[in-house]
Parts: C-alpha cells; structure tokens; sequence
C-alpha cells in the first residue's frame, strides 16, 4: 500500500481561478459577437469572414483551462511514499478536547468563542515538532475527531470542519470529553500524556472534577481553557439570513457567561493549570511552556518515507496541452476549410 501526499498542498487553492478564467472569456466572446453583429447581418458576416471560426476559439480556451489544470497539480507537488517505515521520536502525547455547545458562538472572544479557539490550536499544532496530538469534540457526549497522531497536516484538516452541529446533543458534558480522551492514548506508550479542555463551562453536566482527578491518578495531567469573558455575552442565532439572539421560554436574551470556577477546580483536581481566554490572547502559549516542561519519552510510529514526486509528468502533459493549442488556428484553414475536425457545426458559425 502506497501513501499519497500533495508536498505544497496551498497550490490547490489555484483551482479558483479556473471559474473567473471561464466568466472572463464567456464575456468575451459575447462582447465579441455583439461587435461582429453591428457590422451586418450573419449571412453577410459568413461571407466578409469565410475562414472565422466560433468552434476553433472555445476549444482553444478549453485546452488551456485543461494544461491549467496539470500545472496546479503540478505545482502542489504530488507523492506518493513507496515505504512504511517505524522510526524513534521524543515527545508528548496531546489530546485536546474542544467545546462545541452553541454557547461557544458567542462573539466575547472575537470573532467568537469557538473560532478563536480553533485559530489557537491551529497556532500550536505549527509548534510541534515530535509530538503526538489527539482531538475529540464535546458538546452533551464526546466523540473522537482525530486519534493521536504525528500527522499535523491531517490534524488541521480535521480542525478546520469542526463546527457546533457536530454533536447533536447540546451541553457541556466534560467529564465525558476528560474519560473519551483518557482513552485515546497510545494503549502501549510510555509517553507523558496531558489533556487540554478548551471551553466556556458552561450547562456543566457531569462530575468533572472526580472524573480529572482519577486522570491524573493515572498519569494524564488535565489542563483548562476558559473561553468566554465574565460579563457574558449572548448566543448568536441566524433565521431566514437575519442575525438573532438566542431566547429563554419568557423571551428574555441568554446570556452565557464562563463558569471559571468549574474550571479551576478541573484543572487543580487533574495536576494541570487553569487559562483564561480574553481578546488579546487564548492561553495556549502558557500551557505550550506547561508541555515544554513536561519530560519527553521515546514513542515509535510509523512513517512513510522514500516519497517520490510527480510533478513531471503533470508537467509534461500541461505544456503537450499548451503545444496542441499553439498548432490550432482560431480561424479555418483556407487548405482544409472542407475537413471538419470540430463537428459539422462549423459550416453555420
């Protein structure tokens, strides 16, 4: 089994000019007609202009969109790795348990609670280096995002699509997320483990603070973020397009503040430390010294190397498309005017 990688996946996001590309020369060639049409009528245009071709130009375009194409996939640099190989590293283990109640829209923190903690985490997974990283999401039940891994790529990818519908069962069932990600280990490391809950507190559901102290019994440090400022804030909730706040049954507007003695009492009961968010910053440097702190074992995993590129061949094909379309003419050929390599059509355009 071979793994395949994009080694400069950003130039992927090339692929959005190929919309405007088609936009720009759809105008064009509507711009060009309604030219053409002030001049004479059709019948007489075919005369004035035997050779001139609508079919010739549209497939010219499409054969450039199409070396485009090659070249983006060229440019992200496609691999694959041919070996799977064990290899040695000295770290941590990670899980980080992220709230995703719909109190964690609230915009105290901007843009909003959840954002920026996302944008945080993000920030930390570029200061690892040989460590692992688990993410499980909470809400009124826990549920595994990403197992630990050393792939801070995919670790990213699977950050960016968590949002508040993730859970269906609202709440802030901590204690859940805390016992979910205890389990979420290497069953067989020796590595230094910690656990880091990102959350407002908030609809507090479950014994937590018991549930973090038989944690660090185990050897999993528990550490806490409060997201969320004192004075509260309300829940942001969109209807038909139109930005609303979320309402209790007397229709007076929620406001979810942080419950930052729960937090505290979690994290002291895990032998880990309490952070609060505000809008300057998140509190993930802080534990990031914490971690760097924390002694660093040796974890095997397994890799895969030896990745071999094929950009070339992209390449290649791209400039074959872009050769083909050189050698075509956007008018016919007064030689072979009769051949119709573009379809019968021709004679009517």
């Amino acid at each position: 089994m071979e793994m395949f990688r994009f080694a400069n996946p950003d130039f992927l996001w090339g692929f959005l000019i190929l919309p405007l590309l088609i936009v720009l020369f759809t105008l064009s060639r509507v711009a060009r007609r309604r030219a053409l049409r002030r001049f004479g009528s059709e019948n007489l245009l075919k005369v004035l202009m035997p050779y001139a071709s609508g079919v010739r130009p549209v497939f010219k375009s499409m054969v450039v969109l199409l070396a485009l194409v090659f070249f983006i996939f060229g440019l992200a640099r496609p691999q694959f790795g041919s070996k799977l190989k064990k290899i040695k590293r000295e770290g941590v283990e990670l899980v980080i348990a992220l709230d995703v109640s719909n109190s964690m829209l609230a915009e105290d923190i901007e843009p909003n609670r959840l954002e920026r903690a996302k944008r945080a985490i993000s920030r930390l997974i570029d200061r690892l280096s040989d460590d692992k990283i688990g993410l499980i999401v909470f809400a009124g039940e826990a549920f595994t995002q990403l197992p630990v891994t050393t792939d801070y790529n995919a670790a990213k990818m699977f950050l960016t699509s968590v949002q508040t519908n993730i859970v269906p069962v609202q709440g802030t069932a901590i204690g859940a997320a805390i016992e979910l990600a205890s389990r979420s280990f290497s069953p067989s490391g020796e590595a230094n483990k910690a656990i880091i809950i990102i959350t407002d507190g908030e609809n507090h559901e479950d014994n937590a603070v018991d549930i973090a102290r038989q944690a660090a019994e185990s050897g999993i440090i528990v550490h806490t973020i409060g997201m969320g400022l004192p004075q509260g804030a309300p829940i942001p909730v969109y209807r038909n397009g139109q930005k609303d706040y979320k309402k209790d049954e007397q229709g007076n507007t929620i406001i979810t503040k942080l419950n930052e003695p729960m937090l505290e009492k979690i994290s002291a009961a895990g032998m880990g430390i309490y952070v609060r968010a505000n809008n300057a910053q998140v509190g993930l440097n802080a534990l990031f010294n914490e971690i760097s702190k924390m002694e660093k074992t040796e974890m095997e995993t397994s890799v895969y190397s030896e990745y071999e590129d094929q950009f070339q061949y992209l390449f290649a094909i791209g400039l074959a498309l872009l050769l083909i379309e050189f050698l075509i003419l956007e008018r016919k050929n007064r030689y072979f005017k009769n051949i119709h390599l573009f379809g019968q059509t021709e004679k009517q355009v």
